[in-house]
């Protein structure tokens, strides 16, 4: 048995995350990330928006609310500290019309809560000073939030947990997860390895990495794919910094808004409609095993039940450029069809109940010498290093 040895599978934002907080934390553990892709950060985190997301919008006192809150500040120091490109140029979260004001005065409290700095009420010349092509009656402006090079991020996250004496190996798919002595022996299409303790952050494979280690989950990995648009450059100029719309609580989605990119240009989006692949990017892609698994599962299908017109207008505004752009329209209304081309698309990994309820927190599952992260969507990523901080603080001496 390797001594003193912790095995992390996923080689995500949050995994990479997990293994350099816990090196530093415990000197003498030394952490091995697995992963199935060629090279490190090939899903959730190298598909999302590069939006470094404050903590406005999570419940008080929830894991998402605390770690997001410590999460950005200590992403920021990093980037800071590693020359990562990232610019925090705040964001408006827009009430469209008066039926959101009520809505936006609750995410205002939420923030202040949360213990937000520099949160800020505005009315329409306030707003047209920021972003001057904007909509709405009324805004709440977030001057902690902005944009990453999340894809730099765990490059240097590799670099740094090798520097502490870390591995991380790639191709290397699990295949079997089972318990050996006192640890865990790891079967990959790579190679084996052992270790003493677990730590499962597969992201949309999560669900399917506690099961080979004997839990039974208490939900299930319902894949969204979040669809973008780019706005063409001559109209770029419509859209300086970050405008979201006010969320709707009882879904776990923010709604189709407006990012400015790091590298340059300008993202719309996303929506978030049912993939029948878990790492399923376009509408044709298609897995038999990933589409059994959504549509046979209970949950679903009761998640459904509860919310039809959001599910179905999903599905409508995901075929109709015209429909995206009337969601646009409400927080630029001078955008137009032909400004936009299709983007990139991304995949969430969103935990769905029995009971057909949203998972809304991270969830973190205790087994035996292993610990699950079975719940980490946004902002996983922008909360990656406090989640990898209290992964570490949560695992006992080995």
């Amino acid at each position: 048995m390797a001594d003193r040895t912790v095995i992390i599978v996923g080689g995500g934002i949050v995994g990479l995350a997990t293994a350099y907080k816990l090196s530093l934390a415990r000197p003498g553990i030394r952490c091995i990330v697995l992963e199935k892709e060629a090279s490190v950060g090939m899903h959730q985190t190298g598909h999302n928006s590069g939006v470094l997301h404050a903590g406005l919008y999570y419940k008080p006192g929830s894991l998402k609310a605390r770690l997001a809150v410590t999460g950005i500040r200590e992403m920021v120091r990093f980037c800071q500290e590693n020359a990562i490109s990232h610019d925090i140029c705040g964001k408006l979260v827009v009430a469209a019309d008066s039926s959101e004001l009520g809505r936006l005065e609750e995410l205002y409290n939420r923030g202040v809560a949360n213990g937000l700095s520099g949160l800020k009420k505005m009315g329409p010349a306030e707003m047209h000073e920021i972003e001057p092509n904007v909509g709405g009656v009324r805004a709440v402006r977030v001057p902690e939030e902005g944009i990453v090079d999340y894809g730099r991020v765990v490059e240097v996250m590799v670099e740094k947990l090798r520097a502490l004496g870390g591995e991380v190996h790639t191709g290397a798919c699990v295949i079997e997860l089972r318990r050996q002595g006192g640890g865990w022996l790891s079967r990959t299409t790579a190679d084996e390895f052992e270790g003493n303790f677990l730590i499962n952050c597969a992201g949309l494979q999560c669900d399917r990495v506690s099961k080979l280690a004997g839990e039974k989950p208490s939900a299930r990995i319902i894949p969204f794919r979040g669809e973008y648009y780019t706005i063409r450059p001559e109209r770029q100029h419509l859209v300086r910094h970050l405008i979201y719309p006010v969320p709707d609580p009882k879904f776990p989605f923010l709604g189709v808004h407006f990012t400015r990119m790091i590298h340059g240009g300008v993202e719309a989006g996303p929506n978030a409609v049912l993939a029948l692949k878990r790492e399923g990017y376009k509408k044709t892609d298609f897995n038999l095993t990933d589409a059994l698994d959504t549509l046979l599962f209970p949950g679903l299908w009761r998640f459904m039940v509860q919310y039809p017109s959001m599910c179905w207008w999903e599905i409508r505004r995901s075929f109709s450029k015209k429909l995206f752009c009337e969601s646009l329209q409400r927080l630029v209304p001078s955008i137009q069809p032909e400004d936009l081309t299709p983007g990139g698309a991304g995949v969430r990994a969103q935990a769905i109940t029995q009971s057909g309820e949203a998972v809304q927190d991270f969830l973190f599952v205790e087994g035996e010498r292993a610990l699950h992260v079975l719940n980490a969507p946004s902002p996983g990523a922008t909360a990656s290093l406090a989640i990898g901080a209290e992964i570490a603080a949560r695992i006992p001496k080995i």
